[in-house]
């Protein structure tokens, strides 16, 4: 890593979540060790019964019910997220300024589900938009998510969403780096948020693309690198990190779980929706050389892969030439226990690999019962969690439609 002052390195010291299956990071990790899937099912308007990712959480604890009918359930997701993001920090802004704190949540879409919803409603008064609920701007305006967060926190500091399709988890890890080192902000909250399961036009939209994984076991739909994989298992979820400067989060004595210490986001330029290997592998290139880095110093890379037939080929080509040789990497996947959790995704896969600076252990891949060949990567965890001596960088791929790429690479914590 370049040398760089104190008040320059941006350090996580905080993660609050809803996935499926998991309300805590905890509860997450554990999931992924034993290998457990959190996909069940949802009964879709116009769809039918599809597999898919649903989150469980406390939605009271940290607002009122009536404010989440008002409000949007990403912006729900949210204000649980951030909230338990702060409490895991141990923040309670006596040493930090609202006014001087930045929300930036990354999403992939957000209104489809309250469209949807209110265009059905008004149907069944035969289209009187006497019907429409005047909740509708405010619940659809793209910063909603993060505008909910600072109201719900009394934050008066920036606030907006990053629209990066599924790579804007990253996207916004990076504004929080980069907003910290302009000195914009003083405390970062940042994320990403998807409600994308109550969203039938999402789900008919990859079914029309023949993406949409199919199933007769729920817990068994996500597929990623296997042979019969046959399309994406749709996911909500949110995650939302606080970020710190590292002389600040000392001052305080916080926990830390990692140093955010290289990321680079780029465009394919070329498809709106097929991806492209080589420019994943210059993004990765991009990312180790901002972190000063190469890549045999990474220990766990996270894939993308979300269980397409060309999306996991891509990138298990950029993957096999940018870490030939590196027989100390190891190489997982997140989304075969928790589908695609869209715009929610890249963070919330960060996350369930940050604990491995602790535990030293790989999660595995689930679900890989049949290689495909061209799927082949050297130090591909399956199946079971790998212990490892020591776990000094993670590496995080989030890929989008239109192009986008983007990766974030944590490193272990070390005083220098």
């Amino acid at each position: 890593m370049p040398h760089l002052p104190a008040h320059q390195r941006i350090v996580i010291t905080g993660v609050g979540l809803a996935a499926p299956g998991a309300a805590s990071l905890g509860e997450f990790r554990a999931n992924l060790l034993a290998g457990t899937s959190g996909i069940t099912t949802i009964d879709l308007r116009y769809m039918g019964v599809h597999p898919a990712g649903i989150c469980r959480f406390a939605e009271t604890r940290y607002r009122k019910k009536r404010e989440n009918s008002r409000g949007t359930r990403a912006g729900c997701i949210g204000v649980y997220c951030a909230n338990e993001a702060l409490n895991d920090a141990g923040i309670d802004f006596s040493s930090y300024d609202r006014a001087a704190t930045g929300v930036y949540i990354g999403l992939t879409e957000h209104g489809t589900v309250e469209t949807e919803n209110e265009v059905y409603n008004i149907g069944q008064y035969g289209y009187n938009v006497d019907y429409w609920t005047h909740h509708h701007n405010p619940r659809t305006v793209l910063n909603n998510p993060a505008g909910e967060i600072t109201m719900n926190l009394g934050v008066t500091g920036p606030h907006y969403s990053i629209g990066a399709a599924c790579a804007a988890g990253n996207a916004a890890l990076i504004q929080g780096v980069q907003m910290l080192r302009l000195g914009e902000i003083d405390l970062a909250l940042c994320g990403g948020i998807s409600e994308c399961v109550g969203s039938f036009g999402i789900f008919a939209s990859f079914r029309a693309q023949g993406a949409l994984a199919e199933h007769q076991d729920p817990t068994r739909a996500s597929r990623p690198f296997d042979l019969d994989r046959n399309g994406i298992v749709i996911s909500e979820g949110g995650c939302v990190f606080t970020l710190e400067r590292l002389d600040r989060a000392l001052a305080r004595q916080a926990p830390i779980y990692g140093e955010i210490t290289g990321y680079a986001m780029n465009s394919d330029a070329r498809d709106f929706v097929l991806p492209h290997g080589p420019r994943q592998q210059q993004c990765m290139e991009m990312a180790l050389a901002r972190a000063g880095l190469q890549p045999a110093d990474i220990t766990i890379v996270n894939t993308h892969a979300t269980g397409t037939r060309q999306g996991d080929v891509e990138e298990c080509k950029a993957l096999r030439n940018t870490f030939a040789g590196c027989g100390s990497t190891w190489i997982n996947n997140t989304k075969s226990s928790i589908g695609h959790a869209m715009g929610a995704a890249g963070v919330l896969e960060l996350a369930g690999n940050l604990p491995a600076f602790t535990d030293n252990m790989v999660h595995p891949t689930i679900n890989l019962d049949n290689l495909d060949p061209d799927c082949t990567l050297p130090g591909l965890v399956a199946g079971e969690p790998r212990r490892l001596e020591r776990v000094d960088a993670i590496l995080n791929n989030s890929f989008g439609m239109l192009g986008i790429n983007s990766v974030v690479i944590v490193e272990r914590f070390v005083a220098n």
